[in-house]
């Protein structure tokens, strides 16, 4: 603790009259980095969590249930974040009076593993060989991120974690799907899903981000089939001539080979333009501009170039309806001699292109649903797109191509054709995969779906319904979370179940080979395949013959090869797990599920729909969400911009600590910035708390509360109103922790330690604790405070600082109270304050004493910049107050001077504020060379003449009359 009020003394305390200057062997310096590993291991060897079960053991239960993290790579800053705030809050509830447990957990089917296995072993393994060596990566890629979690020192079961890949996991997601099979949520059809030709397979919504791409930009025209029809709808009795087309514009070229509709809206007007380019139907409003002179919004003439024209005749979309016009390549191959009909949708907009759109029912969610809502059957969807994305060799003119570099051959045809009016190349916001950041498409595929909007067989409400009323249920933090997922479930397709990989849980149905069907006792089969799974993991799938459940009837039926959604793995672990392999440890509904940002539309997202599915509600009361990590200047980290940073070498260099302070000191409900220079301010913050506590522990180390301890009525009135400060705070900190904020927590900490204590209780005591009798009542009401308030602080302090208030608290706790602990803080409940009965009055009081004081201190400081002082005990100060300031300043009589650290302090009243006055002058007097107080009795004793008559008194007489500092 700095005496920044005795800055001009560097002399040290005479030796013949010593004072009470204690030590303790917790160190100034942290020193973490190599300290924190050691009670890592003691934290393991003693099996510290499972101390902190016994002692919580009966309580009520608080549960967090781990979001697993991919068991894929080494941990990033990210993963730091997580896990550290889970850990803040299962340790501040279990201080709170819970039972919180934490069973960590890790997801581990999946692409990203499969990927790593192609490239260690090479593609096309044997399926048997890709899931053995799948499951080893997974468990050494567990091993490698739960070291790192654990010397964050995160507590939790980490020899018994759930992993989606133990047997038993795996068997009941089979059987959670079994029942939501039975229920009637799951079915199988063709749908347009997103679909990645790196991955081979469908993606998850959670599983596709955005990024621009550049693409061409073209108007197709489609002509007339049926000119007599056209003519009708426009009100005329016949056309100008016969040839003429209808405009479409589109970003995707390649989507053209597979067209079979057209779209307009049917409420839309569209107009029918005699043109340089002959007769075209596309939107008025986009043919024309919005209003006149509109150049900017005329398709005509700025996609086309067209100086003339003339509207022949307006009609409404749906007047248009059914009308059939040519494939735009109907005249280059046999294989485009079809036509393609009309169908009015309300989706179509005029933001861009000609208000007619283009329909592949294959490639387009829209196109699909208004395809099959006119009639059109699955058999006869066009679908030439294969899984890897090239055309199938059947295509006519662009088989063998893929997709992306068929394009301008596409173009080119189109323009041969006579069909292509206008080509531009522009950029646009487009989907992407998120593991290898390539585009993707949509693509009809047969696959297994949960339905959002199915009726279940119980009549119930659909799955939609339920989620939605599910949200509106659950508590978010912040708020903001709960619009967000609202509008992802409100707006969301059918969730698409199935995937074309291996190394996943199966969907272990067995399909009938001519019509597809499930067989009948597929519930039955299911739990037999489950309990073999049980065993053998879900390589027994795989090695499973059919002959030996469907006996003569295996030869009707073939397996199913689809695997579960790595999202429904972790999407299900409130069943698997929370009522499965750690049902003991835990209940359902979880009381809290704590992710990032992102899992609105991944783990919250699946979890709630399981749930929704399984049993009517959400799997948590409540969602936390924090924000993502950027650098300093709010930039996203890379390892080309060379500002990542990994929490190894955060822990390696600084320690732990460091890195859990500055998560706790964030406001991580927003974006949460991390760099050298925040990481350095962070540890100059740590280095005043651990001082703080450095200061507390040494000068209570020799206190001992059974013998020693001041009763609370009788203590002096500064360390009562300590005591009531420190109650004032732990209740505005446990509201913090209570409602998930730890940033405030941090902040009132930091300040209560600098100013509250530092700057004020503990710069006043100091004259107390040094140079009282060491035995008298007014060093022993100092260290009662004091007890009290390390109890209270280091508890506060634990959920955050966890390896430094585990250090401290071995120090501070007396043998009796270490060994009832169970030798950890951990087991300890937030501490209850002994009640001051005037705390209230003695709060207010201390407030007005404190303003004088920062008054006095700035004057003090004046002089001294002026020379005449050279610290605040060589002054002596004249205070004139009036009213209540007056009053409380009086009442502290004699000790007014320590409130000030003063060597005098002469009050005195007046009636008004406008006469009230502070001036500070230099003592006159001899400087006691024990206790620095400049006094007029200094050399009073002849046998000391070297201190003042206090000094005399306190170490060889009755000690000196104090009352209330």
């Amino acid at each position: 603790m700095s005496k920044k009020h005795d800055k001009g003394s560097s002399a040290k305390p005479n030796k013949d009259y010593p004072v009470n200057m204690l030590d303790t062997p917790f160190p100034m310096r942290g020193d973490l980095a190599k300290r924190e590993p050691v009670w890592v291991k003691q934290w393991q060897e003693k099996n510290i969590y499972q101390r902190i079960r016994k002692a919580s053991k009966g309580r009520p239960k608080f549960i967090l249930h781990d979001g697993p993290p991919y068991a894929n790579g080494d941990i990033h800053i990210g993963h730091a974040v997580n896990k550290i705030l889970k850990d803040i809050v299962v340790k501040s509830h279990n201080m709170a009076g819970f039972d919180a447990h934490f069973v960590p957990g890790w997801d581990c089917h999946g692409m990203p593993i499969e990927i790593q296995i192609e490239k260690q072993f090479g593609k096309h393994l044997p399926v048997a060989e890709v899931q053995a060596r799948a499951r080893a990566y997974a468990a050494e890629q567990v091993e490698r991120q739960k070291k790192d979690f654990i010397r964050l020192g995160v507590l939790g079961e980490w020899d018994n974690p759930y992993l989606t890949m133990n047997f038993r996991n795996e068997a009941d997601e089979l059987r959670a799907l079994g029942k939501l099979l039975e229920k009637g949520y799951v079915y199988r059809g063709l749908k347009p899903v997103n679909w990645c030709f790196d991955c081979g397979s469908a993606l998850a919504e959670a599983e596709v981000e955005y990024q621009d791409k550049r693409d061409p930009e073209i108007d197709v025209g489609f002509s007339f089939a049926e000119p007599e029809k056209v003519a009708a709808a426009f009100g005329l009795a016949k056309l100008p001539t016969d040839e003429g087309k209808i405009v479409i514009w589109t970003t995707t070229p390649w989507t053209i080979p597979s067209n079979q509709a057209l779209n307009v809206h049917p409420e839309f007007d569209y107009a029918l333009m005699q043109t340089e380019k002959g007769l075209l139907i596309l939107a008025e409003e986009r043919a024309m501009g919005a209003a006149a002179g509109d150049a900017h919004n005329c398709h005509l003439q700025k996609a086309y170039g067209l100086t003339q024209w003339d509207k022949l005749a307006t009609c409404k979309g749906a007047t248009l309806a059914g009308i059939q016009f040519k494939h735009p390549l109907y005249d280059m191959h046999e294989g485009y001699r079809r036509l393609s009909p009309v169908y009015p949708e309300e989706y179509v907009t005029l933001d861009t292109g000609t208000g007619v759109v283009h329909s592949a029912p294959a490639y387009g969610v829209d196109d699909f649903i208004s395809c099959k809502a006119n009639g059109m059957k699955d058999d006869e969807i066009l679908n030439p797109v294969m899984g890897d994305g090239h055309y199938a060799s059947w295509l006519p003119l662009f088989g063998g191509m893929t997709i992306w570099e068929a394009s301008r051959p596409i173009c080119d045809k189109l323009r041969e054709a006579g069909a292509l009016l206008s080509f531009g190349m522009s950029s646009h916001s487009y989907m992407h995969c998120w593991r290898h950041k390539t585009p993707i498409v949509y693509r009809a595929t047969s696959q297994w779906f949960a339905g959002m909007d199915v009726t279940p067989k119980d009549g119930g409400p659909s799955l939609r319904e339920t989620a939605l009323k599910a949200v509106e249920e659950t508590a978010f933090y912040p708020d903001w979370g709960k619009a967000r997922l609202h509008g992802m479930i409100a707006n969301r397709p059918d969730w698409t179940l199935s995937r074309q990989r291996q190394w996943g849980v199966p969907m272990a149905f067995f399909l009938h080979k001519e019509t597809g069907q499930l067989h009948p006792r597929t519930k039955e089969l299911l739990e037999q395949i489950a309990l073999r799974i049980e065993k053998s993991g879900i390589e027994a799938w795989q090695t499973l013959d059919p002959k030996e459940l469907l006996g003569d009837e295996a030869e009707l039926y073939e397996k199913n090869r689809d695997t579960l959604d790595v999202w429904f793995d972790s999407g299900i672990t409130h069943q698997s797990v929370m009522r499965g392999s750690h049902a003991e440890q835990q209940h359902f509904p979880a009381d809290l599920y704590l992710e990032g940002s992102d899992q609105h539309r991944g783990w919250f997202h699946s979890s709630l729909l399981t749930s929704s599915m399984l049993d009517g509600r959400a799997p948590y009361k409540a969602l936390l969400t924090h924000g993502f990590v950027v650098d300093g200047e709010g930039k996203k980290m890379s390892k080309s911009a060379g500002n990542v940073i990994a929490p190894q070498e955060v822990f390696e260099k600084l320690g732990a600590d460091i890195l859990r302070l500055w998560v706790a000191s964030t406001d991580y409900s927003g974006e949460l910035n991390i760099s050298n220079e925040i990481l350095t301010r962070v540890t100059d913050a740590y280095r005043r708390i651990r001082n703080t506590l450095r200061f507390l522990l040494a000068n209570i180390s020799d206190f001992d509360p059974k013998t020693d301890a001041v009763a609370i009525e009788e203590l002096f009135e500064l360390d009562r109103h300590a005591i009531a400060n420190m109650a004032a705070l732990q209740a505005e900190i446990l509201k913090h922790y209570e409602s998930y904020e730890y940033h405030p927590v941090v902040a009132k900490l930091q300040t209560y330690c600098s100013e509250d204590l530092g700057s004020f209780h503990l710069d006043i005591l100091k004259d107390r604790l040094y140079t009282a009798g060491v035995a008298s009542k007014a060093r022993r009401s100092a260290q009662t405070a004091m007890w009290h308030i390390t109890h209270a602080l280091l508890r506060l302090m634990a959920p955050i600082l966890s390896f430094t208030v585990e250090e401290a608290w071995s120090l501070f706790a007396s043998k009796e109270e270490y060994a009832a602990s169970d030798e950890t803080i951990f087991t300890q409940m937030f501490y209850p304050l002994p009640k001051i009965a005037d705390g209230a009055v003695l709060l207010d009081k201390y407030d007005q004493l404190r303003d004088i004081r920062s008054i006095v201190t700035k004057q003090l400081e004046e002089v001294r910049i002026e020379g005449k002082i050279g610290s605040s005990l060589q002054a002596e100060i004249a205070i004139k107050a009036s009213g209540d300031k007056f009053a409380a300043l009086d009442s502290l009589g004699d000790d007014l001077k320590f409130i000030f650290i003063t060597s005098k302090v002469k009050l005195e009243k007046v009636a008004a504020d406008s006469e009230e006055t502070i001036s500070v002058t230099p003592s006159p007097f001899t400087k006691c060379d024990r206790c620095w107080h400049y006094r007029e009795d200094v050399g009073s004793d002849a046998a000391h003449p070297q201190i003042c008559g206090r000094c005399a008194s306190n170490l060889f007489g009755e000690g000196e009359p104090r009352k209330f500092a």
